[in-house]
């Protein structure tokens, strides 16, 4: 395996980790900015009101987008085991 290879297979692997983490953690943003100005509206400081919100928007997310995660971790696990493949034979 050249450099080269290793280093297309790690940018690839941090571009698809990087798009699934938003995938989840952008709604939960959303969330967040909008349950804290209801927050700072109404001047309720309650723990609660901010973490279960952002929770369930992001399980929410989850199962939303679950399969669409899974089928682009199964296809660049495919991509990785053909490269592997074609360097081996």
């Amino acid at each position: 395996m050249t450099p080269d290879i290793a280093v297309d297979i790690v940018v690839e692997a941090l571009q698809l980790v990087m798009l699934l983490v938003l995938v989840l953690v952008v709604p939960g943003l959303i969330a967040g900015v909008i349950v804290a100005l209801f927050q700072a509206a109404t001047q309720i400081n309650e723990q609660t009101l901010s973490f279960l919100p952002r929770l369930l928007v992001t399980l929410v997310a989850l199962v939303l987008a679950g399969h669409w995660m899974t089928g682009k971790l199964m296809d660049y696990c495919v991509s990785v085991f053909q490269r592997a493949a074609q360097l081996v034979g």
